[in-house]
């Protein structure tokens, strides 16, 4: 018997041996969207409108068993009230491929919903919404989305091939520039700490691509704006790759761009990665499964405790306190050959060493999505309707999971039972799984294995329904529902709490064997510069009578190095509960003195890795006690700072007036000291120079004729750390060229020609100080460098620290010099580390009007022409001629001279 009671807009039915009623809204056939196949023409009729209520509200106490036993649904109407009509304008999207839902990974109310309609919603689909329309001025086609990513404030879609922006908040939609040729897919991540210039970086960078064509003729597209604009990427032996492009990625915790090629009907070899082993699934054996067919790839994880990449020690007792966990090994890459009949994919890759090794093959039957988990951890998870794999290694290798029904193991791959996968949704930790056969599971995401467990039946599946974790444990079924009296849509909620539904004693799910796992530094992220270290510090709690085994990951081993111990505290808990302290040192994988330099990434790239703490083998139960994880970039430390020491400046001897270098200050360089173009040659006029006190504040005090260097600090904050003792370069910022350097490429023990200002401004994009940095340096001193050999041993060599004792040396002037200086050694520091000073040169004498060397010419005339006309006087007839005269003269001088006396003598009587 068909029993119908309908309201305006609403059906009620049930159909025989389905059990209880159900609520359908706006479907002219009821039970359209159930299983079965119950219809019947619904006759909306106002008499019945309280009938309907009565039934309603009895249906939802009469069903003991059904979706209000596994959830509690609702649904959400907004906006209906004063029956204002909202109207679609624009051309509304849709999307072909089934459903999916996509959420902002940091702000956790923006979603987008694709499915026969998209919808976005910022209130986590509180509100009723109108579809997602693009404006018709953008003359889109076909308005099919294949692909959306979230970057930052904008909202990515590829519609018709094209890739188009959305900045929600601002509703304005543009057309992103540079691609050339259709693509149907984009791929990003998202990072979530405010302000960070890493996140920053890591939010910005997309690829657009277009899945399934050949991989040596696709074009690939990049982007380091949020997708605003995109440039051509090639990635690295892009020609030389046979296979079909199934995605590019950024795998940011890894520091590496993944290629995931797909390779038809051949075979594929698998070169396994370092740390990981193999576990056959049941019923292997020599490589196939039964009845004669090939088994599925999995069971390759890390290595636990000592071996993979892992610390873990059980904290049993006392006798196990101060234990040393090693952190990882590195043993010798293993070749695998993996001979499938059907399509096989793998992800190879961009950087070292994994450009020498890529990750492992799997089957690839169909097209995969690829779903980046968020948090960075490097989790990828690979699904299509009859496969599911799982990565922990940002797909160096893959997992299928086990499925369970109750203590009962159904499968240990997916694909191997007879069901069809809907809709999944993942966050940091967890995975859930809605199946067309009207079954959901909820599992962990964990390193060593995975699996997902089958929850209470209940009927929660329909054609439109999408997954969405609301929070922790928390679990949305989400299915939008139209309206035939408006065009915005409803949305059904059916709230899950999942930590309820697993303590159903038919799950038999066993209890989390840990009562805390906490650090103050959980989700922060952290800076290891080059040659520095971090220290952590974790609690653990374990039930009482239980021994956890904690797990230690770092997700880029190939970078980041750790090791890690454990102690137990002096007080428990009042309950009894012993207290563990997990202390983690992490620090470059390269100053670990543990591995291979073969195993380790180039030490001269910054990279990114997330460090997570787990215990091993966790119980499903643990829905609430989720991993411990923090991002940690080995790159510059930004609060790093260099100071050039000044504990003797031209103020505090007296030479200069502080109060007068602070009232506009200025000095002139005189045209013969300077050029603007740092060529060394003279200039054309004189320069003004306008002393700026706030940044540079008194001159630092130098006496021209003692060879100097400057005295470097590296600050942290405000926190002195060390005095530098790295390479750096010098130049004085108006081209002033009045001084020279101490050493030469020959005392340097230069094995090629070294660098200097002039061979760097002629390479360099940059003219100026800024042009020489730790990107562009490169040693005269390292054998393997492509400088020219070394030719002229005696120029001048014009970088200061490191394993020479240069100096600078000035020329006799005195006056200001502005000095830019840059650390240019590679292995110092991650950071462009740099700062701009001043100094005062005195105690040099005027320089001479005349020349030295003109001085010299005429004293020496001088003195040849007194010894040439003396010797005219003494030696020839006009000599003679000329004493004989001037006797003569003196002669009659001296007469008039006696003639005169007497006469001054008697006028002198006279007075």
């Amino acid at each position: 018997m068909l029993r119908i009671q309908a309201t305006q807009g609403a059906a009620m039915c049930a159909c025989p041996g389905t059990g209880a009623p159900r609520l359908v809204y706006a479907r002219p056939l009821c039970g359209a969207s159930a299983r079965g196949g119950c219809r019947a023409v619904v006759a909306v009729s106002s008499e019945m409108l309280v009938w309907t209520l009565v039934v309603a509200a009895a249906a939802r106490l009469w069903a003991p068993v059904g979706a209000s036993q596994l959830c509690r649904i609702r649904t959400v109407r907004t906006g209906k009230v004063f029956n204002v009509i909202q109207q679609v304008q624009g051309d509304v999207l849709y999307f072909q491929s089934g459903t999916r839902l996509i959420k902002h990974a940091c702000d956790k109310n923006i979603a987008l919903y694709l499915g026969k309609h998209v919808f976005l919603t910022k209130d986590n689909f509180e509100s009723s919404l109108l579809p997602l329309t693009i404006p018709t001025s953008m003359t889109v086609g076909v308005p099919e989305v294949t692909s959306a990513h979230f970057a930052n404030a904008l909202l990515l879609l590829v519609v018709n091939g094209k890739v188009y922006t959305y900045a929600y908040k601002e509703d304005v939609w543009q057309t992103a520039t540079g691609i050339q040729h259709p693509v149907s897919h984009i791929s990003g991540d998202n990072c979530c700490f405010v302000g960070n210039t890493f996140c920053t970086e890591i939010n910005n960078s997309i690829f657009a691509y277009s899945r399934g064509e050949q991989v040596s003729q696709t074009t690939i597209y990049s982007s380091e704006n949020g997708g605003i604009s995109f440039t051509n990427f090639t990635f690295k032996n892009q020609a030389g790759l046979a296979g079909s492009l199934g995605g590019i990625f950024y795998f940011h915790s890894l520091s590496q761009i993944g290629l995931l090629l797909v390779n038809s009907g051949k075979a594929v070899k698998g070169v396994r990665s370092p740390g990981v082993r193999e576990s056959q699934s049941p019923g292997a054996a020599g490589g196939r499964c039964r009845n004669k067919e090939p088994c599925p790839i999995r069971g390759f994880h890390r290595e636990p405790a000592v071996r993979g990449g892992a610390s873990e020690r059980s904290p049993g007792g006392p006798s196990q306190t101060g234990v040393d966990l090693e952190a990882w090994s590195s043993p010798q890459p293993r070749l695998r050959l993996l001979w499938r009949h059907h399509t096989a994919g793998l992800f190879v890759y961009s950087e070292q060493p994994l450009d020498r090794s890529p990750g492992l093959a799997f089957s690839y039957d169909q097209p995969l999505d690829v779903f980046l988990c968020p948090g960075l951890r490097g989790f990828l998870i690979l699904w299509s309707e009859k496969t599911l794999l799982v990565s922990p290694n940002s797909g160096q290798l893959f997992e299928t999971v086990q499925v369970h029904k109750g203590s009962q193991v159904l499968s240990t791959s997916i694909s191997r039972l007879n069901i069809s996968i809907h809709s999944i949704t993942a966050n940091e930790h967890t995975l859930a799984v809605l199946t067309k056969e009207d079954a959901l599971y909820f599992g962990s995401l964990e390193f060593l294995s995975n699996s997902i467990i089958q929850l209470p039946e209940g009927s929660v599946w329909f054609p439109e329904a999408v997954l969405m974790f609301s929070g922790v444990g928390m679990l949305d079924i989400l299915t939008p529902l139209p309206d035939a009296a408006f065009p915005t849509f409803d949305m059904q909620k059916c709230a899950l709490n999942v930590q309820a539904a697993l303590m159903d004693p038919v799950l038999q799910v066993k209890e989390c064997k840990i009562e805390l796992l906490e650090s103050t530094l959980e989700s922060e992220m952290y800076t290891i510069d080059m040659n520095s270290k971090l220290n952590l510090s974790f609690t653990l709690i374990p039930r009482l009578g239980m021994s956890p085994i904690p797990l230690v990951m770092v997700s880029n081993p190939y970078s980041l190095g750790l090791q890690a111990s454990i102690y137990e505290e002096a007080d428990n808990t009042f309950e009894g509960n012993i207290v563990y302290k997990l202390d983690i040192d992490l620090k470059q994988q390269h100053h670990s003195g543990r591995a291979s330099p073969n195993f380790t990434s180039s030490i001269r790239r910054p990279t990114i890795s997330t460090l997570t703490v787990d215990i091993a083998n966790r119980e499903i139960s643990c829905v609430d006690m989720k991993p411990q994880s923090m991002l940690i970039s080995v790159g510059c430390d930004l609060e790093k700072k260099i100071v050039v020491q000044n504990k003797i400046s031209a103020c505090s001897k007296g030479i200069l007036n502080p109060v007068e270098l602070q009232k506009n200050y200025s000095y002139v360089i005189e045209k013969e000291f300077y050029d603007s173009s740092y060529q060394g040659q003279r200039s054309d006029e004189d320069l003004v120079v306008q002393y700026s006190y706030k940044d540079l504040g008194c001159p630092r005090l130098v006496y021209y004729d003692t060879p100097w260097k400057p005295v470097i600090e590296l600050w942290r904050k405000s926190d002195f750390q060390e005095v530098v003792s790295a390479e750096y370069v010098l130049l004085e910022v108006n081209g002033v060229f009045t001084y020279s350097y101490a050493m030469t490429a020959g005392s340097a023990s230069c094995l090629s020609q070294p660098q200097n200002w002039t061979s760097v401004l002629e390479t360099s994009s940059k003219k100026g100080p800024f042009s020489w940095n730790r990107e562009n340096y490169i040693s005269c001193r390292d054998s393997s460098s492509n400088l020219t050999a070394l030719e002229w041993p005696d120029v001048q060599y014009q970088v200061l620290g490191g394993l020479t004792d240069n100096e600078i040396i000035f020329d006799q002037r005195n006056g200001f010099y502005i000095f830019h200086l840059s650390i240019v050694d590679p292995y110092y520091s991650y950071c462009q580390l740099e700062t701009t000073f001043s100094i005062y040169v005195y105690g040099a004498y005027p320089r001479r009007a005349i020349p030295p060397e003109a001085a010299i010419v005429l004293l020496v005339s001088g003195l040849l022409l007194a010894v040439w006309l003396a010797h005219l006087v003494l030696h020839t007839k006009e000599g003679h001629r000329c004493q004989q005269c001037c006797a003569s003269l003196c002669c009659c001088g001296c007469a008039r001279a006696r003639h005169r006396s007497p006469a001054r003598a008697e006028h002198g009587a006279s007075e």
